[in-house]
């Protein structure tokens, strides 16, 4: 059977069944980026575990603090106790950006699953992005575009203003990717390595970033197509974050066409 290997950044892909790689043990960190998240967190929490531990994978689940006011950190140290595969990761308030690559770099699986605490994705989705449903590739991100994905909840302003800015994001930046700002993505330990160490940005546009730069690099990226949940909890405020994006987009447009992200000879 197919190995399922897609050639080149630029290619996309839905997951390919493989069974060879069934043969092959998945070590699996999830990193979930969190900031004031005391309202929602035990029940992602709960969820995430529970779902693991009926998995055959070795895992881990590291809860990346973002600088949190409220009692988040308190509410993750508590399952850490309970459960050793849980581990809490405190970082200065930075942004969303900076404590996914903080948590990314520190984590230990053979795959890395970013993981919104929202979980607008049904955890069971996360085999989705690993073997055998899915190889041969270097970055996997969730979409909520195409035919066999599916919206649910979401109002329709939400969903305009988050097309428009796909749309700039297209045209900027990366062409060909449906949907970069889903908060599921799923990146071998490899991808990390050469990823994250390079990425600049801290706040809501790092996905772009990060994108961008596993694509100058010649990663092979694969967009998976997922259910999502819309949550009213959503950090995310256009009016506010909107903007900023927009400049930060701005700004990763120009790095592109000076060769900032090209690697290195």
């Amino acid at each position: 059977m197919s190995s399922g290997r897609v050639q080149g950044s630029d290619r996309v892909a839905c997951p390919v069944l493989v069974n060879e790689a069934a043969r092959v043990p998945v070590s699996l960190s999830v990193v979930v980026p969190v900031f004031n998240e005391q309202p929602r967190l035990a029940n992602t929490l709960t969820a995430l575990c529970g779902y693991l531990r009926r998995q055959t994978w070795d895992w881990e689940v590291r809860v990346v603090d973002d600088g949190s006011e409220d009692a988040t950190v308190r509410i993750a140290e508590s399952f850490a106790r309970a459960e050793p595969r849980v581990h809490v990761q405190r970082e200065p308030h930075r942004g969303k950006g900076g404590a996914v690559r903080a948590g990314l770099l520190a984590a230990r699986g053979a795959y890395r699953f970013m993981c919104d605490a929202d979980l607008s994705m049904p955890v069971a989705g996360i085999s989705r992005f690993l073997p055998p449903a899915l190889s041969g590739f270097d970055v996997a991100i969730a979409t909520r575009e195409g035919a066999a994905a599916r919206r649910i909840g979401e109002p329709l302003y939400r969903h305009v203003m988050g097309r428009l800015f796909n749309y700039a994001v297209r045209h900027a930046a990366l062409p060909g990717i449906d949907d970069s700002q889903c908060g599921f993505k799923m990146f071998t330990a490899a991808a990390v390595t050469a990823i994250f160490p390079l990425v600049t940005v801290d706040g809501w546009a790092f996905d772009i970033e990060v994108l961008t730069i596993a694509r100058a690099h010649g990663l092979r990226i694969v967009q998976v197509p997922v259910e999502w949940h819309y949550r009213d909890e959503s950090r995310v405020v256009i009016a506010r974050d909107g903007p900023g994006m927009l400049r930060e987009l701005l700004r990763i447009r120009a790095r592109i066409r000076q060769g900032r992200y090209r690697p290195r000879t």
